[in-house]
């Protein structure tokens, strides 16, 4: 959904001398509900798998942000298809951090939290603060189900929630009664509850609402009934808000008119992103796409999505497995594709030595780890950063890759962009790390105009580029160009461009097979000088203060990162910021970058990978401040730990 960003609209309620409010500058009429605004909101959806929260999430971001506010989400659900019913880790959610101005991070804490069963509960009510609101599924909490997440007595009658703003609403049964004359079972109209619960929260918010019956009936449109009970749910839901006394306020958040440039902007999840990058890149390279690809989480959406698109020439092949899926994209670039594969980091582990292969074919290929906890299968829809060592050095031998790594959703599209850029122009493959939280969380995104993206079209070989000593003109495959070492990419059945290929050294220039040790020595430091050359920007510095310490981070911490420097600077801490997109060639002026500062703090989410690689490479001690619980950062916990390492 797009929306056009706008002058900012006057939403402030306002009171006159009597004390009556205005609405818009006009006397609310009696019994009209008082409307109250606020600058920002942070709401989780809390269920069981089954209950739709992302869903319903999706559909409450996707209306907020055709309204035009700065929004980001973090989805959470378990790993199990199906987990649990009603137990603690079958507890799936969706929270949505949505702002009249420039936020970055799906907020620390839920303001609201609308809880569908006991276990949503309990898994949840610790990170509400006190004096939230809570909204909770009263028909759920029967002993049985309280019992099965270990509450004794009921948490709506012990006094246990006697510090928030509680809401107990029946949502199973106002959802069967919303939806009586539709012939339904009981269990087809629970299903419907979700979409109460979002026609209440729409309501609560002011939230659009046509997207979301126009998707409805999109969704469900070989089934019309249940397209129409679901609507029914919705609108039953915004009318008992509108109705019951226990809502007696609701609640605006105006657009972030003044947060981002003048465009047309659509909510983006990073995988989306991804995958439009991908496809953006292919058209701008004047080459088909290629997918070769095996469904593993968090990464399968990508694969789903560029399904949808053989429209623009792109062509996907669901693999039997990690190997395959390699073997076959490796196989495209070799006969003339942008080639991708898409995976995690346990699929990383499988195609490594396919990636060695493209290293010493020197092949343009584009892999793509969505890393998620490990080690071994570990926390599949968890989020974490584990896998810039594997990207670095996990594959036998020396066999360099440059390493890609986007900062926001939306930056994945302009991270596929780049990796496309150096496979292309530097004949090699490419490692893109994005991770769960980024592929699954949403942002604002600008659609850019065509004229701004980079031009990126190759050459293939088209004819000999070598003359022997007796005057013969051939084809040598690994003859580079002087400026970028790559070598010619020449398509198979190119007349007289036939050459050998295969996992063996080749030898410098002519590429046959090479058991040379002086050959295998030159081939060794020449791949690596290539990645060494490759042009990336300079690291940019935002050091508004001349502060004494810098954070420097990479990938997806480059949110709670930059809204904990923001909390630091607030309270007048002098505090810089630097934040690495390409970490296989570093910029160029990192080095000078970390010099300038008397300690540099590097947080991550894994055990200290970067902080290991900038201590080695730049003799800097720096300082790691890491986590791996499968969650991103909080700013709060960040800017606390922060202020604590920079002022030792």
């Amino acid at each position: 959904m797009t929306s056009q960003v706008s002058s900012p609209a006057e939403h402030a309620d306002e009171a006159d001398e009597t004390g009556e409010a205005l609405v818009g500058g006009q006397r609310r009429p009696p019994g009209e509900k008082e409307v109250r605004q606020l600058d920002r909101v942070i709401i989780r959806f809390a269920g069981d798998s089954g209950d739709g929260m992302q869903l319903t999430g999706d559909r409450f971001t996707s209306e907020t942000a055709s309204y035009g506010n700065d929004l980001s989400t973090l989805p959470n659900f378990p790993a199990e298809i199906r987990a649990p019913a009603g137990t603690l880790p079958g507890v799936s959610s969706f929270q949505v951090h949505f702002a009249d101005h420039d936020i970055l991070t799906p907020g620390d804490a839920p303001h609201v939290l609308v809880a569908m069963n006991p276990a949503a509960l309990k898994a949840n009510i610790d990170d509400v603060p006190r004096g939230g609101e809570i909204i909770v599924n009263t028909d759920e909490f029967a002993k049985r189900a309280m019992a099965k997440v270990g509450y004794e007595t009921s948490p709506l009658e012990d006094g246990s929630l006697d510090g928030y703003s509680v809401h107990p609403v029946p949502l199973t049964t106002l959802t069967i009664e919303a939806l009586k004359e539709f012939g339904l079972s009981r269990k087809e109209a629970e299903r419907s509850k979700n979409m109460f619960a979002l026609g209440l929260l729409s309501w609560m918010y002011h939230r659009p609402t046509e997207g979301t019956e126009k998707f409805l009936r999109a969704k469900f449109a070989k089934k019309p009934e249940i397209a129409e009970a679901n609507v029914a749910a919705f609108r039953a839901g915004w009318n008992f808000g509108e109705t019951t006394e226990d809502f007696a306020v609701s609640y605006e958040v105006a657009p972030a008119d003044t947060a981002f440039p003048t465009g047309t902007y659509r909510n983006i999840s990073g995988n989306l992103a991804l995958s439009y990058g991908l496809i953006a890149a292919s058209r701008q390279a004047d080459l088909p796409l290629y997918l070769g690809s095996y469904p593993i989480t968090p990464a399968s959406d990508i694969l789903h999505e560029l399904s949808r698109h053989k429209n623009f020439g792109v062509r996907t092949f669901q693999a039997e497995d990690e190997i395959a899926g390699i073997g076959a994209a490796l196989g495209a670039a070799f006969g003339g594709s942008l080639a991708v594969t898409t995976t995690s980091g346990p699929g990383v582990a499988l195609k490594s030595e396919t990636i060695g292969l493209a290293v010493s074919l020197e092949l343009p290929l584009l892999v793509v780890d969505i890393q998620r906890g490990g080690p071994s299968t570990g926390l599949p829809t968890k989020t974490e950063q584990a896998d810039l060592l594997q990207a670095m050095y996990g594959r036998n031998g020396e066999a360099p890759v440059p390493v890609v790594a986007p900062r926001t959703p939306a930056d994945c599209f302009d991270a596929a962009l780049d990796a496309a850029r150096i496979a292309l122009t530097y004949r090699t493959p490419v490692l893109l790390l994005s991770d769960g939280y980024l592929a699954n969380g949403s942002e604002p995104w600008r659609i850019p105009d065509l004229d701004e993206l980079p031009d990126l079209r190759t050459q293939f070989a088209t004819g000999p580029n070598h003359t022997l000593d007796d005057g013969t003109e051939v084809f040598w495959p690994y003859k580079r160009d002087p400026q970028t070492l790559a070598r010619p990419w020449a398509v198979p059945g190119t007349p007289g461009l036939e050459h050998r290929i295969g996992g063996i050294e080749k030898q410098d220039g002519s590429g046959n097979i090479s058991y040379d040790p002086a050959n295998h020595d030159l081939m060794v430091r020449t791949r690596q000088a290539k990645i060494d050359g490759i042009e990336v920007a300079d690291l940019e510095v935002d050091d508004p203060d001349g502060a004494r310490a810098l954070v420097l981070g990479w990938g997806s911490t480059y949110g709670p990162i930059t809204a904990a420097v923001r909390r630091i600077r607030r309270e007048g801490g002098a505090v810089a910021q630097a934040h690495l997109r390409h970490l296989n060639p570093f910029p160029r002026n990192l080095g000078e970058v970390l010099g300038r500062y008397g300690k540099v703090v590097v947080p991550e989410m894994n055990l200290g990978q970067l902080a290991t690689l900038i201590r080695a490479r730049f003799l800097v001690d720096a300082h790691s401040y890491n986590q791996v619980n499968g969650m991103p950062f909080k700013a709060e916990q960040l800017a606390a730990a922060l202020k604590e390492a920079l002022d030792d």
